[in-house]
């Protein structure tokens, strides 16, 4: 007798829901029995509903911690678990396979033709092979170049989906109000915020068909889809032009973590970032590690150009600096665009925050012990702002640097002199995305696009 298989979705708010929409749902061959979640902070103990979970799941579909793995895979009888989440090391990724396979069930990865959807646009899709790597600032230049050639660019970043999910099937972000109309995180501030005040829209969510459609016709225009990626996903739509960034400042993680291996190995264009911040001896490495999985990949070398807008708040102050949440955690980065300006502007010294951490920042630097002298802007709650913002205003120094994409004097309250650091992908070489981009122009004939609107 025909049954169904129980399926649990190892995920962390992003690429589990996707591959739930694009592979299991309305799918009579699998009964999805639950969601588990990992690496974001209080994402877990919700569910995934039925606006969004479709017919086959009228009660919609819990989420569990991941913690709980063993025991939901005894007692739903689960069959096969679907690994969805991104930036683990293979290691760590084989001992969940290893706990999968002792509870009884398969362990399985769904490869990228299986989840990507095709546009009627013309897809970049912009990845990584860890967390950190530039995958921002290279989106920000692809647009820029495209948008001064005169094209229409939309933007959809990889899914943030922290809240209440079935009021993020679809979002549109083409002002900075809309930041706060959606209850937005710091994480996805840092990513929408840049895309915004340049002039473009960027679209997240939860559904991403339902996206996809939108963006391709949004209201003020598309003539080129945008993937930016999460992470170190592949994308969720099918590539015309991938772009992978690589980070020489950490060699050899492009072929220990997954799935950042797989974007490399797909890409068309590889950019080694970094390069005047990292040793002859990583450049090399990654450089060799291109070469070996991907020969047909180009290679982009380029320097994270920084800028500061009040260097004077840096030489010879004692400074706190703030990063990138994800980029210290589970990045494992010890070196971001704070550190770099604090290095290269003459701080005094970096104050350690840890003596001064409260709340929620207190429980980060148990989680992830190995961050140092540095500050993660957490902010997925009112409540981790609020840590952050008496963490900030504790710590005993003269200035802040905020090595964030975003202005975080803006959300909270600093009671210290600021000063931001801006990061721009700057190519070297004979080989750079302009160029790259004139043959994708020409190639989807989008020059007949420019006419026409001309």
């Amino acid at each position: 007798m025909y049954s169904k298989k129980n399926i649990i979705i190892i995920g962390a708010a992003g690429r589990d829901f996707h591959n739930f929409n694009t592979y299991y749902r309305d799918n009579e061959n699998y009964n999805v029995v639950a969601f588990t979640a990992a690496q974001i902070p209080d994402i877990d103990n919700r569910k995934y509903p039925y606006e969004l979970a479709g017919k086959l799941y009228k009660g919609g579909i819990p989420i569990y911690s991941q913690d709980k793995l063993e025991e939901l895979i005894k007692e739903y009888n689960v069959d096969e678990c679907v690994f969805s989440y991104s930036d683990i090391k293979y290691k760590d990724l084989m001992n969940i396979s290893a706990i999968v396979n002792e509870a009884g069930a398969d362990f399985k990865l769904l490869a990228p033709n299986k989840t990507m959807i095709k546009s009627n646009k013309p897809v970049i899709s912009v990845c990584a092979v860890r967390t950190g790597c530039g995958k921002s600032q290279t989106s920000r230049k692809v647009i820029e170049i495209l948008m001064e050639k005169g094209l229409k660019v939309v933007a959809i970043r990889h899914p943030m989906p922290y809240g209440k999910l079935e009021d993020q099937i679809v979002e549109r972000f083409a002002e900075v109000s809309d930041l706060e109309k959606h209850n937005c995180t710091i994480e996805e501030m840092e990513e929408y915020e840049p895309h915004i005040v340049r002039g473009n829209v960027i679209y997240a969510g939860v559904d991403y068909e339902k996206i996809l459609k939108e963006a391709e016709n949004d209201p003020d225009g598309c003539d080129v889809i945008l993937w930016d990626g999460g992470n170190n996903d592949f994308s969720f739509y099918k590539p015309d032009l991938s772009l992978t960034v690589v980070d020489p400042l950490r060699p050899g993680d492009e072929i220990n973590y997954y799935p950042g291996e797989v974007s490399l190995k797909s890409a068309d264009i590889a950019i080694i970032n970094k390069i005047d911040s990292a040793t002859k001896e990583g450049i090399e490495i990654v450089t060799e590690n291109i070469n070996n999985l991907n020969k047909n990949a180009k290679i982009i070398s380029a320097e994270s150009k920084i800028t500061v807008d009040k260097p004077e708040l840096i030489k010879g102050k004692k400074v706190l600096v703030v990063e990138d949440g994800p980029t210290l955690t589970h990045g494992c980065m010890k070196i971001g665009a704070g550190t770099v300006a604090a290095e290269r502007f003459g701080a005094l010294e970096m104050v350690d925050p840890r003596e001064y951490t409260v709340g929620k920042l207190s429980e980060t630097f148990e989680i992830y012990k190995d961050i140092g002298t540095l500050l993660p802007a957490m902010g997925y709650s009112e409540e981790q702002l609020k840590d952050l913002e008496e963490t900030i205003n504790n710590t005993d120094c003269d200035s802040v640097i905020i090595g964030t994409p975003i202005d975080l004097s803006r959300i909270i309250n600093i009671n210290k002199p600021v000063a931001r650091v801006y990061y721009d992908l700057d190519e070297k070489g004979d080989l750079n995305l302009e160029s790259v981009l004139d043959e994708f122009v020409k190639k989807h004939n989008l020059e007949k696009v420019l006419s026409h609107s001309a």
